[in-house]
């Protein structure tokens, strides 16, 4: 048996690995799908205190009072930025970290710099329109239910989180480390690995899995992505 604690990016709660839970439940396996602050079923705790440091301390938490060991420790999008930093913090109860679509981003970074998009006010960052004919390549493999998921349970996410730079976290030359990628292809990989790129500087000695679909496999390709996180467990 094996241990997972699954972290989802930004507007998503625990409830979007539903079906990636169900499948590694139903293979026998302990999962705890984590909702972070402030956003689905804990969108009543968003605030402007809400930050990154915020969705590490779920995670830390989480691991800590249920007394988990032996962690694969799974980051999608936004969830790689918490999962890299709470991953140093835990490192003796982690035996993977599995990043989907995501990866440690380098120190200092934050996700608002690397999404490109304006910082925008107020306390929390609007969910996107989930419009596929505007967003064919990250939306790709999405049918119509789970867009309507995504529409009617996804909820503004906590604006501090995405503008606090990320410190001190763990990279593959510390833990075991997998990286998921979705929406780049190998070859793109191994052209932004050998330039340095900084999405990858914390993926140096990270295994590779493509896994070809949309940004949100866990609703996408939920068997298949539950499928390698077995294979990795």
């Amino acid at each position: 048996m094996t241990t997972y604690v699954l972290v989802s990016g930004m507007w998503l709660g625990g409830w979007a690995w539903h079906d990636v839970t169900a499948a590694l439940r139903g293979a026998g396996h302990e999962v705890f799908p984590l909702t972070l602050t402030g956003v689905a079923d804990r969108a009543h705790l968003l605030g402007p205190g809400v930050d990154l440091d915020t969705h590490t301390e779920d995670i830390v938490r989480l691991v800590e009072t249920e007394d988990l060991r032996e962690v694969v420790l799974v980051g999608h999008s936004y969830g790689g930025m918490p999962v890299s930093a709470a991953a140093l913090r835990l490192r003796d109860r982690i035996a993977r970290v599995i990043y989907v679509d995501s990866g440690p981003l380098p120190v200092g970074t934050t996700q608002q710099s690397m999404s490109g998009e304006p910082a925008g006010e107020g306390d929390a960052v609007p969910p996107r329109d989930w419009d596929p004919g505007a967003d064919p390549v990250l939306l790709a493999g999405l049918d119509e239910a789970a867009l309507t998921l995504l529409r009617t349970r996804g909820t503004p996410h906590p604006r501090a989180s995405v503008t606090q730079p990320l410190g001190a976290r763990a990279t593959s030359a510390e833990l075991p480390t997998t990286l998921v990628s979705c929406t780049f292809a190998p070859e793109q990989i191994k052209e932004l690995r050998a330039a340095d790129h900084p999405f990858f500087s914390g993926l140096t000695e990270a295994e590779m899995v493509s896994l070809p679909t949309g940004h949100w496999p866990m609703l996408s390709e939920p068997a298949a992505l539950a499928a390698i996180l077995e294979q990795r467990g």
